[in-house]
């Protein structure tokens, strides 16, 4: 029997970690090519004796610790790598723990890394939106691991379907109908993407396609949906409690003072404001298609609908 390949993922008991792990053990032919070692800032916690329980191979690493980081990855075949800006909104600390992966997976001879990166909305608007820093620092990386040469395919995660259960609220000025309210024209093409279910089913197929895909982004998003879909979609899915939902189109203040109010810094709601602001003119993927990165998969991406269906957020609608 052939020794099985180590694939390690970063963030093993996070959302997206903890996806590719359960898709690659899910499918018998990933699983048994592949072995995973998951690698979490406390292996003691339950949710990673959870995954030992299931034969997940567990490696205590702080993403900032670089000889932490270059043991984890000694005989490692494939690394799966997502870094978290909000955790510090820090990007020149993402950038940094990137490119430690990036060095560290060259010297171990690593032979696929697999980068959770976005695009340069800098350079995509020619600087009209200088300051959405967690897309541009991973962009930084992306551009870093193709100059030093490291076999890899640059995972692009979607608008995560999770956020609209924040951004789906009952609103006052709106008879307390269910409101979407962005900073937005109603016809903005939204890249829909489960990363809880869905970042597994992609990266097992960046895993599986290695030639096809290796120097290429693999768009990884359900489809493109607007606002105004959005909400005819959660109309259609609670039409009890969320037949009066509508989208409401905000301007950049009132979208400003309304994260202002939940606490957020000047910096984080200007970041979020050009986030929303970029995507009509010139596409979250800059207006790419998704076919390629579909042809990899062998599982149906979730639609929104299935989410809305499974999710707690809305489950007193149902």
């Amino acid at each position: 029997m052939a020794q099985k390949k180590v694939v390690v993922v970063f963030g093993a008991t996070g959302n997206q970690g903890g996806s590719v792990i359960k898709s690659i053990q899910g499918d018998p032919k990933t699983a048994e090519e592949f072995k995973i070692r998951g690698i979490t800032r406390d292996t003691s916690k339950p949710n990673a004796k959870a995954l030992e329980a299931k034969g997940v191979e567990t490696v205590a690493a702080d993403i900032n610790n670089k000889d932490q980081i270059k043991a984890a990855l000694q005989g490692a075949y494939a690394v799966f790598a997502v870094t978290n800006y909000w955790e510090k909104m820090d990007a020149q600390l993402e950038e940094q723990q990137g490119k430690n992966i990036a060095d560290l997976s060259k010297e171990a001879g690593v032979q696929h890394l697999i980068w959770s990166s976005l695009f340069n909305v800098n350079h995509l608007t020619n600087g009209k939106f200088p300051n959405v820093e967690h897309f541009d620092s991973k962009a930084a990386v992306e551009q870093y691991i193709r100059d030093i040469g490291v076999p890899a395919t640059f995972f692009m995660p979607g608008f995560f379907m999770s956020n609209f259960e924040g951004f789906i609220r009952q609103s006052p000025d709106n008879n307390n109908a269910y409101t979407l309210a962005l900073p937005m024209p109603d016809d903005t093409p939204i890249p829909m993407f489960d990363a809880g279910d869905d970042t597994g089913k992609f990266v097992k197929g960046i895993l599986t396609h290695r030639e096809k895909v290796l120097g290429k982004r693999v768009l990884a998003a359900t489809d493109y949906e607007t606002p105004k879909q959005i909400m005819e979609t959660f109309k259609e899915c609670f039409p009890n409690g969320g037949g009066d939902a509508a989208f409401v189109k905000v301007s950049k203040d009132e979208y400003k003072g309304a994260l202002a109010g939940a606490g957020m810094p000047e910096k984080a709601q200007q970041e979020l404001y050009e986030n929303m602001a970029f995507m009509h003119d010139y596409g979250y993927y800059g207006k790419a298609s998704l076919d390629e990165s579909h042809a990899i998969l062998d599982e149906k991406p979730t639609t929104f609908k299935d989410f809305l269906s499974k999710s707690k957020a809305f489950a007193d609608l149902k």
